[in-house]
């Protein structure tokens, strides 16, 4: 069985390919063989060495993977061999808010993750994907479409049909973000610096678009978009560098889904920016087990198909990784396994 390894820190050359034996199942655990694997900017954070956590020993890249059901441990109940799965992003946390027992390990973070040909996992950590849904459509969900699923719906006050979502930038997760809100029937803002991809984002249905170099103050764009109201949830996703004008295009009563910082973290926000209109930021930290039930089963019942900006073969990691990186892609980037 061949996998990737990398230590965290030696960067993209630093992925390898190597050989594994294989292991013997305990109990509760299932063998999967991996039929796609989908990118993160998290990966690229774990391969230069400044994701959250680091180890000190390589471990198996990438968080989400889905595939087919090769053998199962003694006492496992919850799938059976054959069953097409996707993994989750933190094996301990099924359900409920969450907690450090919950998120103490993540695929491809701390802990082996999916770029392999075989994976074993605990049967607690698998979700079985909808029928109609392909293994690549699916290895999009595990982060990006639960974090974004987590920001817009579970972790936001009471978002209802009508109400706006203001997406930053044409990455997995403001992509899949903007296709779940159209599908929910809430109007859409979405940001780039490309026309290009902007027109894109209008063709899957985005109700306005914003290119945040005609206007360096976009904040001030999607209130007139808005007619004064704002944004009810934004997905911040960028950093220190936008947080203050997503606080600023934000309205009253409304959310702001801290995610990422693509351009570091960091960047003083005044309280009373947040006070005088009762507006709120809340971390979001991808999700659990269930949301990614939730999110495949709605994707599934509305017919949203996840955009997939490329697929490359398991022997071309490092050249997915460097598209990925290039920040050319719009939507998800996809490693197809076997």
């Amino acid at each position: 069985m061949r996998a990737y390894q990398i230590l965290p820190g030696d960067g993209i050359d630093g992925l390898q390919c190597v050989d594994f034996p294989e292991r013997e199942l305990g109990t509760g655990e299932v063998r999967v063989r991996v039929h796609a694997v989908s990118l993160n900017y998290r990966d690229l954070m774990v391969a230069t060495g400044n994701y959250l956590v680091t180890v000190d020993d390589p471990i198996v890249p990438c968080s989400d993977g889905a595939g087919e059901v090769l053998a199962v441990g003694p006492g496992v109940s919850r799938v059976q061999v054959g069953d097409r799965v996707a993994a989750s992003f933190f094996p301990h946390w099924q359900d409920g808010p969450t907690g450090p027992d919950k998120v103490r390990h993540a695929l491809g973070g701390d802990i082996d993750g999916m770029l392999a040909e075989e994976v074993v996992l605990s049967e607690d950590a698998l979700v079985r994907i909808p029928p109609a849904m392909s293994f690549v459509d699916a290895s999009t969900m595990p982060c990006a479409g639960v974090t974004a699923w987590n920001a817009i719906f579970e972790s936001s006050n009471n978002i209802r049909p009508g109400d706006t979502v203001l997406l930053l930038g044409t990455g997995g997760v403001s992509v899949l973000g903007m296709q779940l809100a159209i599908a929910a029937g809430l109007k859409t803002i979405i940001t780039s610096s490309s026309d290009e991809k902007l027109q894109r984002a209008r063709e899957l249905g985005a109700h306005h678009t914003i290119n945040y170099r005609t206007f360096p103050e976009w904040q001030e764009e999607v209130l007139r978009l808005t007619h004064g109201v704002g944004a009810h949830v934004v997905l911040e996703v960028g950093g220190k560098g936008t947080v203050n004008r997503s606080v600023a295009s934000a309205a009253m009563g409304g959310s702001i889904a801290i995610i990422g910082g693509v351009s570091g973290f960091g960047g003083e926000v005044n309280p009373a920016t947040l006070l005088a209109s009762a507006k709120r930021m809340v971390g979001i930290f991808v999700g659990s087990r269930s949301m990614l039930d939730k999110v495949m089963r709605f994707a599934d019942t509305s017919g949203l198909q996840p955009v997939v900006d490329r697929v490359f073969t398991f022997d071309q990691a490092k050249e997915a990784y460097r598209h990925m990186e290039s920040g050319s892609h719009f939507g998800k980037v996809v490693i197809a396994v076997t």
